[in-house]
């Protein structure tokens, strides 16, 4: 029953965090969704900009807490460790869900794009965005990113190994190549409203501070292996780099 709850658990908590974050496409990219970044009922701007500012960092708090070393060492000693990244998953869901929900519109306009090319070159990077993002986690492991090979290997009876160091695919370019394709996607738009910029900017901000802490953990557990990776390929940016 255990290894059978495991399983269900980190199915339903991946089926969530997935669609989810198909769901921020639709949001961001203005496609029909019910709810979507520049639609809802408009608030004063002042109420607007700090209910967004709270739910973005309610997101930041969440994401980055549970990501950490000493959070998890702490939280397993409630939750068994097979579901500990299920669980980051199904609560990343919850509160994205919540933000979506609960996102007031600016709809004032930064800029919009008239032109067809300009429009079409726009979507290209929008979507290229969204195509680095998942590919990257293909690059590395999908399921154990998601939580999926930790139920699955509870579910099995065997025991959890962590994933070897390996450069492969976009991670020969930079470092996070999710992060790059969250970065592109959030930004690349034709008609960009207050609203959208306030988004970009805090989740790019947010996204800038918290991979100094992944690198730290990361540097941490990889090792050497880990400081010649970062000597050698860049952050986010595919520029050639190398630090003897």
């Amino acid at each position: 029953m255990v290894r059978l709850f495991a399983i269900v658990y980190g199915s339903v908590a991946y089926l969530a965090g997935f669609l989810t974050l198909l769901y921020a496409i639709g949001f961001l990219g203005g496609f029909p969704v019910p709810k979507t970044i520049n639609s809802g009922v408009v608030s004063a701007t002042g109420t607007s900009i700090i209910i967004n500012l709270l739910l973005l960092t309610i997101f930041a708090l969440q994401h980055s807490i549970m990501a950490r070393p000493a959070f998890k060492k702490w939280w397993t000693q409630y939750i068994p460790e097979h579901l500990e990244r299920s669980t980051y998953v199904l609560l990343t869901a919850i509160i994205l869900t919540l933000l979506y929900w609960q996102w007031r519109p600016m709809t004032d306009v930064v800029w919009h794009i008239d032109s067809n090319i300009g429009t079409i070159l726009m979507n290209i990077l929008f979507w290229s965005g969204w195509i680095i993002l998942f590919a990257s986690t293909f690059m590395t492991s999908h399921t154990d990113l998601f939580g999926l090979r930790q139920v699955f290997l509870k579910f099995k009876n065997l025991e959890y190994q962590h994933l070897e160091f390996k450069i492969s695919g976009l991670y020969k370019f930079v470092r996070h190549p999710l992060m790059t394709g969250i970065i592109i996607a959030f930004w690349s738009t034709p008609h960009m409203s207050t609203g959208h910029l306030l988004f970009a900017a805090v989740s790019t901000a947010y996204i800038l501070v918290a991979l100094q802490f992944e690198e730290h953990d990361l540097k941490i557990f990889f090792g050497e292996k880990y400081a010649d990776y970062k000597r050698q390929v860049s952050m986010l940016l595919p520029l050639k780099i190398n630090r003897d």
